[in-house]
Formats: C-alpha cells, structure tokens, sequence
C-alpha cells in the first residue's frame, strides 16, 4: 500500500517543479526528497522516470485566436510537436496497469524559428499539494513509510487525498492514448483585442477514453503500453482534442488542488496528432517545462507550485545529464 501511495504522490510532479520560497522548499530539496521515495538514478528523470518519446504535429482549430494571439493558435498551420507519454512516480519499471499511478503526456510545440512553447499535462485535474512547502513535508513523510505519519498528514491535508480518490474511481487506461490528460493549473488565455479568459486545459482523446477491467488490468504485462502505443500508430495517428474548459474571474487561480464544477463551457483549441515513436533521446535530451509559455498564454501568479516547477525541472536535469 505504501508503494502505490508513493506512486500516487510523484505522479503530480511532471507538473509540479517548484521556485525557491523558503530553504527547506528549494527545487534541490525536492528533488533530493523524491529521491529519498524512490531512489536516485544516474541519466533518469527523478519523477515521471518512465516514458515513451513520440513525434507529430499541433494544428490549431479555425476559432481558436478568438481566444488567444499565442502563435500556435494563430493560424491552421500544423506544427511539429515532440511529446513523451509516462507513468508517474521515480521506478524506471512503474508498471502500466498500476490503477492509483498518474500518466503523463508532455509537450514541446515547435513555433518556427527556434521558438517552442510546451504542455505539460497528467491524468487527473488536481495536484497533490497547495504549496511547495506542503509538498515537500509530503514527500518527507511518505519516506518514512510510517503509517501514521502519513495517515496523519492526509487528515491535515485533506486536498492532498484528491487526485488518488480521482485515479481510484477510474478504470486503467487501456492505452497512452485513450484517456484525458489536464493541465492541473489555470491560465489565461489573451486575444488580439486583449480579452481575458482563465481556462484550465485538456487534451481528449478522439476516439474516447478506454479502460481495463480489474482482471483486465492484471492480465496485462507490467510494460504493454509500449507494444500497444507501437501498434497503435502503426494503425494511424493517435489524436486529441485540446479542449479549453471557460472558468469566471471567481474561480480560484492558485490552488491546483482545486476541482471546478462539472459542466462549463468549452472551447475547440485544436488537435494534437502523434503519428510515431520518436528516440528517447530526443526526449531526455531537454525538459518540458509548463512556464514555457507563448505571449497569448499567461501563467497565474499566485500558483506557488507553478512557478517551483521550472527550477525543480532543471535540477532534474542538470543532475541526469552531468
């Protein structure tokens, strides 16, 4: 039990490197903290270790600049994208048919002139903590593998228990590719005109969501996403709708424990279409980092846990790639 809490708890980080508040919530601690849940491993990722590198393109839909002047919604244009499928949490063998793991699908979308801006995505619409801080005594917790430190801080934290309760509802992802990844955060999205409007993001798959069957699940080997990705695309590209979904200037904004209410508006952003395995590689090569941000697109300033993922993100790879 305290692996897959353990498991749960990581999955948050590929959207959730940090900015240095306080000493002990600097980007190199919780780094050093996740590897203290999951150990520390020479060229890999220290969260989200597990992943598939692919390749293909962003073509944005025809009204998405009446939303926002960022260039990859400003015209229909397909652009190159590099993305990375993964598992949450820090085991190079997470297995694939884990129901309480998060998965992961990051983005870099290549704007021309060697200009990205990324999306950075997980399987559930919450992360694990409100701050940096939170997070950090999170992870230290889960460490001791103490049942009652971490019971306890679950009954101090009650928001941290969301995204476990939301994964624990839902069935295996039968693939990669047949379940909706969420941006966790809220941005805004800014038009030509200087319109605002928050909106939190979410990438659906085409042809619908699909899961497994708890006897299902145990069937599969611990690694079949990878057979079942290739094949896939060997049938045809592998699509999602990204989809904004409209919030109001009352929704919170810097607290990405925050579920909002079923039912808002949404929006046609465009389609992502992934239409092969790209070398690992490519993907390790750099980091995918939620900041990384077109000027149309703007990132909340109170989220404290936004804004700590970019330095967190580079330690990681300063460290794998040293």
């Amino acid at each position: 039990m305290l692996k897959h809490l353990a498991l749960t708890l990581a999955a948050g980080l590929i959207l959730a490197p940090l900015a240095p508040a306080h000493a002990e919530t600097d980007p190199a601690a919780l780094v050093d903290a996740l590897n203290a849940v999951f150990g520390a491993k020479d060229g890999k990722r220290a969260a989200h270790t597990s992943g598939i590198c692919v390749k293909g393109s962003f073509t944005a839909s025809p009204d998405a600049a009446r939303l926002s002047k960022a260039p990859q919604f400003a015209s229909t244009a397909a652009l190159p994208v590099i993305g990375r499928f993964s598992m949450g949490g820090g085991k190079a063998d997470a297995p694939n048919n884990a129901q309480d793991n998060a998965r992961g699908l990051a983005l870099h979308i290549d704007l021309g002139k060697g200009s990205t801006t990324d999306l950075v995505l997980l399987s559930a619409p919450v992360f694990l903590s409100k701050t940096p801080e939170d997070f950090l005594t999170l992870l230290q917790t889960v460490a001791t593998q103490d049942k009652d430190k971490i019971g306890a801080f679950f009954a101090a934290h009650p928001e941290s228990s969301r995204q476990g309760a939301w994964l624990k509802a839902r069935p295996v992802p039968a693939s990669y590719a047949a379940v909706n990844y969420y941006s966790i955060h809220t941005f805004t999205l800014v038009n030509a005109a200087g319109d605002r409007q928050p909106v939190k993001l979410i990438a659906m798959p085409s042809k619908g969501e699909a899961g497994l069957t708890a006897d299902e699940a145990k069937a599969k080997a611990p690694d079949f996403y990878t057979g079942e990705l290739k094949d896939r695309l060997a049938a045809g590209p592998a699509e999602f709708k990204l989809t904004a979904v409209l919030g109001t200037k009352d929704d919170p904004a810097d607290d990405p424990t925050a579920l909002w209410p079923e039912g808002r508006p949404t929006a046609t952003l465009g389609t992502i279409s992934l239409t092969a395995l790209e070398d690992n590689a490519t993907c390790d090569a750099g980091m995918f980092d939620p900041n990384n941000l077109a000027a149309g697109v703007e990132a909340p300033a109170g989220d404290k846990i936004l804004a700590m993922r970019s330095p967190a993100y580079a330690v990681s790879l300063s460290r794998r790639t040293k």
